[in-house]
């Protein structure tokens, strides 16, 4: 219809199959693509448009990489490629303004799924333009360990605390499997082994982050620290969430507890992520309590995601 088409923020888009229906359905796209095959092919297609697809060598998971000096691609700024896209920062409470859209590959899938995780809660990358929304295909795997529940021990892990209190999760749709020929060498299926959760589906998945995410205490500014102290307290997710306190070297976890309403002997792993927000801000306000615990796992863990 007449008026400005929505925008779409494509990421290996490969042979262009999802590119073409995305066209069809009425939005302009931008496509990121770092294989220089396919980016031929959808320069063509590029070119047989109005206007309508703009094509980019790039990676999504490249976006930012801790690198001195110009980056080459598929390596890529966000400021240029939001730039390019004509979308300016809004503040975090505002609407959604962008959304991406891609098939996150099974090859280093959790690593990808933690890195957008941190530059979500740092408000860096792409969410320095506030709550961009992704909708992203990834493993039923996946999928089912970001919507476990507490109790689950061997599923309910830290990406499940931080991805429900970061995200809100919605499931838009489940492809088996069998729909994919994903083994090139003899034309089968090669599905990822999953001994503890299902695993038959491709799940499309909306990931739209929380509004009121930055309240009780937790700032981009200290969300790191927020993320170290949920990964820490999985390490051994059947461990009383009093021994935690005490490995902190806290020495009022009792009475910190009962202020919570958490039961002495509740383990970390049946705590719901509302308690884990909770915690954190109760331990923010407690003069035991240093940041200065997690200041190396931080450090680690930040060079790995980039």
């Amino acid at each position: 219809g007449p008026g400005p088409q929505p925008l779409l923020l494509e990421f290996a888009p490969g042979p262009g199959i999802l590119t073409r229906s995305l066209l069809d359905a009425g939005f302009r796209v931008v496509a990121l693509e770092s294989n220089l095959d396919f980016f031929t092919d959808l320069q063509s297609l590029e070119n047989s448009l109005d206007g309508q697809l703009k094509v980019i060598h790039g990676d999504f998971f490249r976006l930012d990489p801790l690198a001195k000096g110009a980056l080459k691609p598929p390596a890529v700024s966000s400021e240029k490629l939001f730039e390019t896209l004509g979308v300016s920062a809004v503040p975090w409470g505002a609407d959604v303004p962008l959304k991406v859209v891609g098939i996150v590959s099974q090859q280093l899938e959790r690593n990808r799924l933690w890195r957008l995780l941190f530059d979500m809660y740092e408000c860096s990358s792409i969410y320095r333009y506030g709550r961009v929304e992704l909708n992203l295909f990834i493993s039923e795997k996946e999928y089912t360990v970001l919507t476990a529940k507490p109790g689950r021990s061997k599923v309910y892990q830290a990406l499940s605390v931080l991805a429900q209190l970061g995200y809100e999760i919605e499931l838009l749709h489940k492809e088996p499997w069998a729909s994919f020929a994903t083994n090139l060498k003899n034309g089968g299926l090669a599905i990822p082994k999953a001994v503890k959760v299902p695993n038959d589906h491709l799940c499309l998945v909306r990931l739209t982050p929380q509004q009121h995410l930055f309240t009780g205490g937790l700032k981009p500014s200290n969300a790191s620290t927020f993320i170290f102290m949920v990964k820490q307290s999985f390490a051994k997710p059947k461990a009383k969430l009093t021994d935690r306190l005490n490995s902190w070297s806290l020495d009022n976890s009792d009475r910190l507890l009962k202020a919570l309403e958490i039961p002495k002997k509740a383990a970390m792993c049946n705590l719901y992520p509302e308690d884990y927000k909770r915690l954190f801000q109760a331990l923010q306000n407690s003069d035991m309590f240093a940041e200065i615990l997690f200041h190396d796992e931080v450090l680690t863990s930040t060079r790995t995601m980039n």
